[in-house]
């Protein structure tokens, strides 16, 4: 029986329409041992989005609240909405030993990086810019010039890709999706999380033995 040990916290940021949520699904299917972490906005749900499933949607008041309480791990104003991740929550599971992804922008990735310096980050880039734009179209959910506010932030944005540990080119989803997975596996075999994790284990190995 494994010993128990901190999870890992995955982190996993994108420009919007990059395919950060096709990927995340992907990634959960293969690894159940994962948990997302629900973040707090304050906009309103797209449609198909549910409360305590996509987000925690919140009013103004509400949030400022949360925030002046000490709620919150990082906090990040991207698009005109704030947007949040519960720091009691996270705690709990990654002591636990219970392995956490939040997908969070570069903002609210390096807060997380301050806060818990052996997070794992991780920045998915499209394969262009033209590709972003007809992601960004063909989603339907917003209008010509809200597009284009998204494309200057996704400009923004992604300058910050160095910043992270890995990136992934999201040009063939199959590809990206193993690429994401290998990452995740790797970071769980790192020396220092299976000497905490197989403490005992290890301890036997080396034990001298009668012969």
């Amino acid at each position: 029986m494994s010993d128990t040990a901190p999870g890992c916290l995955f982190v996993i940021a994108a420009p919007s329409g990059g395919g950060k949520t096709s990927l995340v699904n992907a990634l959960l299917a293969r690894e159940p041992g994962i948990r997302l972490s629900v973040s707090y906005t304050t906009r309103g749900p797209r449609p198909g989005e549910h409360e305590g499933v996509h987000y925690h949607f919140v009013d103004q008041g509400r949030f400022e609240a949360l925030r002046a309480a000490g709620e919150f791990l990082e906090h990040a104003h991207v698009h005109g909405h704030w947007y949040a991740t519960s720091a009691t929550w996270l705690a709990g599971q990654v002591a636990s030993g219970q392995d956490v992804l939040l997908e969070i922008d570069w903002q609210g990735a390096r807060q997380v990086r301050r806060l818990v310096p052996d997070s794992v980050l991780i920045f998915i880039l499209p394969p262009s810019l033209a590709v972003l734009r007809e992601r960004l179209e063909k989603r339907g959910q917003d209008a010509p010039e809200v597009i284009a506010r998204r494309l200057a932030g996704a400009v923004e944005e992604m300058a910050h890709w160095e910043e992270f540990d890995y990136v992934i080119i999201n040009q063939d989803f199959a590809t990206a999706v193993d690429d994401l997975t290998a990452i995740v596996r790797a970071a769980r075999l790192k020396v220092a999380r299976q000497r905490a994790r197989h403490a005992r284990l290890l301890q036997g190995l080396f034990e001298p033995t009668d012969s």
